[in-house]
């Protein structure tokens, strides 16, 4: 059994709901900012103005391996273009390419993430699996959103949208036990 805290995002009751059974896929994230408050802070921003929502995954999971349920897993959370409706976004506070995740020469992702926080993902994944027999998909967000655009630095160079997890996350450490199978776009 696993501790979560549970605060939901402002606008989590806008989110269209889903029935457990039509989750097959955790699509593994890094927050790309310092700290969880933000995270928060970026997750509380509406960015669908249209909609009163933004930007969140459903979990976050801090550096010390502490877990918070930003929305409901019964919920459609905006964490992976086009796969929003079928899946479980999981956000782990990692500085990834922050501040410039565009500039060509700041691509390079070099924070590890911590044994507590990789051992709290493994007890989620654990329970989410559980309770979502239909959960049988793991992916990246660089696996999924594999779009290229221009370089803040130099347009005419284009770098990855997203790049997380990165080649710091231990896939190997995180999931094992044959429950979930890694997927690609």
């Amino acid at each position: 059994m696993i501790d979560i805290l549970h605060a939901p995002l402002p606008y989590e009751a806008r989110l269209p709901q889903r029935a457990g059974d039509t989750i097959d896929l955790v699509v593994i994230h890094c927050t790309e900012l310092p700290d969880l408050a933000m995270a928060r802070e970026y997750g509380e921003r509406v960015l669908y103005e249209d909609r009163g929502t933004g930007a969140s995954g459903h979990y976050y999971i801090d550096r010390d391996g502490s877990v918070l349920c930003y929305v409901d897993p019964l919920r459609v959370a905006n964490h992976t273009r086009g796969y929003n409706p079928r899946s479980i976004g999981i956000e782990l506070v990692n500085l990834g390419r922050y501040p410039d995740w565009f500039h060509t020469a700041k691509q390079e992702m070099t924070e590890p993430y911590p044994p507590a926080q990789i051992a709290a993902l493994r007890a989620l994944l654990d329970e989410l699996t559980a309770r979502f027999p239909s959960l049988r998909h793991i992916a990246g967000h660089e696996d999924l959103d594999t779009a290229m655009v221009p370089a803040s630095d130099d347009p005419e160079n284009e770098v990855p949208r997203k790049r997380d997890p990165g080649p710091q996350f231990p896939w190997a450490r995180a999931y094992d036990d044959g429950r979930l199978g890694r997927i690609t776009a």
